[in-house]
């Protein structure tokens, strides 16, 4: 919900090169132009067609034959030209092993791009499918095969049914245009997603180098947060302020999201995980995107994005997780939040996910987890952003807002009525918030409590500053 006012290959070409015994030694040199498929696979034929001929003696041949190859070896170096205007230029030359990648890439698309029954155009360029909802990607799990979604959840006791409730959140529904029932909006995956991540073994996933406690950011990961542990927690809800802070290159993101944790902070770490971002390398822009993200094993193997693997199932046909937030809050401007709700069918044992006041987005399976299995032992709040150091500085890539916790409503992100979810299925206030910044001159956080909002905090920064260097 929405709240106001708190708001190519490059392909190549065939060069012939002279050896001490013949002619008949070719070197594919990059060219800046491409060489299309058509005049390549002319002399590629028309050398094994003669290949007995041309070992034997290829440095004794007839005049005319001479003139033939000649004439061939010639059509081949002109063909640049000649397909751009008269080839499609889609049909490139590729080596082998780039052949092999984009074959690769192609079949994890079909993999996880399913048939849809409408595809709508957002204003950003996304393409949103709408796929039959016992067809999306979550479906493909062995334990889910055959199925169909489940019906909603008893919803936690205390939950305040008041409030302005809109999905119309996401840049996407500004078209007017939706899903119909019984299928749900996801986002396509392109071919350049794919190429912009490490590996396809690694697209979708966070980039973390090993697990680590929440207290360090030793791997690159800097986070001001506010967390509550020692206990067994059912879910967590809060109110998220939404920005669109500057991520300084691709390779670096900018996230304000809820944890649901269990297990250590080893290899056994599970995590439920939702909010936004804005991540280059993911979407390939600077929009701030409605995210889920779940892991049972530290972020090495299991676990994605969205519905980019067998995972999170979807089950509203007006939300499109990985698509873009509109409005966003600006400085000394309109404030502006989204309301998330995480928490444990007590029922079922499943972890739904709610919006605003009432809109279920669909649940994570208990049977991905171990320890989330049985209940959370710390719910986290907060920020995060990758400091890769690329020039050798801390990154100027901003947290929330980009300005200090210090400087208040309107300047600095905030969450605000920080609640979890207990034993009995009832929505509680907190008790015992602990606030952390890992680099506070970079970015800091400062918690509170009042009648209006509860348990909350303000958080973020500027990145790199004259006390951040």
């Amino acid at each position: 919900m929405v709240t106001q006012c708190w708001m190519d290959f490059v392909g190549g070409v065939i060069q012939r090169t002279q050896t001490k015994r013949n002619w008949c030694s070719f070197d594919y040199r990059r060219r800046q132009h491409q060489c299309t498929k058509t005049h390549t696979v002319l002399v590629e034929e028309t050398a094994q067609e003669n290949s007995s001929k041309m070992a034997s003696s290829c440095c004794k041949i007839s005049p005319v034959f001479s003139i033939f190859v000649f004439f061939l070896f010639v059509t081949s170096s002109v063909c640049p030209v000649m397909s751009s205007e008269s080839v499609n230029s889609n049909q490139t030359f590729r080596p082998g092993n780039e052949l092999r990648k984009l074959k690769m890439i192609r079949a994890h698309l079909k993999k996880i791009n399913k048939p849809a029954v409408k595809t709508i155009q957002s204003p950003d360029g996304d393409l949103i499918d709408c796929v039959v909802t016992h067809q999306q990607a979550a479906f493909d799990h062995p334990q889910l095969k055959g199925q169909k979604p489940l019906d909603s959840p008893e919803r936690p006791k205390g939950q305040n049914p008041g409030g302005m409730v809109s999905e119309n959140f996401q840049l996407w529904t500004m078209t007017g245009e939706s899903c119909p029932e019984g299928t749900v909006p996801i986002r396509r995956t392109t071919e350049q997603d794919i190429l912009r991540a490490s590996s396809i073994r690694r697209f979708g996933r966070r980039r973390i180098r090993r697990p680590i406690r929440r207290d360090t950011s030793s791997n690159g990961h800097e986070h001001a947060v506010g967390y509550v542990t020692g206990d067994q927690y059912y879910g967590a809800k809060a109110s998220i302020n939404v920005w669109a802070p500057r991520v300084a290159n691709q390779y670096e993101f900018s996230l304000s999201q809820m944890w649901v944790i269990s297990g250590s902070f080893g290899d056994d770490l599970n995590t439920i995980e939702a909010g936004w971002q804005v991540s280059p390398e993911l979407y390939g822009d600077n929009y701030p995107r409605f995210f889920t993200y779940w892991t049972t094993d530290a972020y090495q193997a299991t676990g994605c994005y969205n519905l980019l693997c067998s995972g999170f199932v979807q089950t509203n046909n007006r939300i499109a997780i990985g698509a873009a937030i509109s409005p966003t809050s600006s400085y000394k401007g309109g404030q502006f939040d989204i309301s998330l709700l995480i928490w444990k069918d007590p029922k079922h044992g499943n972890w739904w996910l709610e919006f605003g006041s009432g809109v279920l987005v669909g649940y994570w399976p208990s049977f991905l987890f171990t320890h989330l299995r049985s209940h959370a032992s710390m719910v986290q709040f907060g920020g995060e952003v990758v400091n890769s150091r690329s020039s050798g500085f801390h990154t100027p890539t901003k947290m929330g807002s980009g300005h200090f916790a210090g400087e208040g409503f309107g300047k600095a992100s905030y969450f605000r009525n920080l609640q979890v979810v207990d034993w009995d299925n009832s929505l509680i206030p907190l008790s015992n918030l602990r606030v952390l910044a890992d680099h506070p001159n970079c970015y800091d956080i400062q918690g509170g409590i009042n009648r209006v909002w509860g348990n909350y905090f303000y958080y973020g920064g500027p990145g790199r500053n004259a006390r951040c260097p």
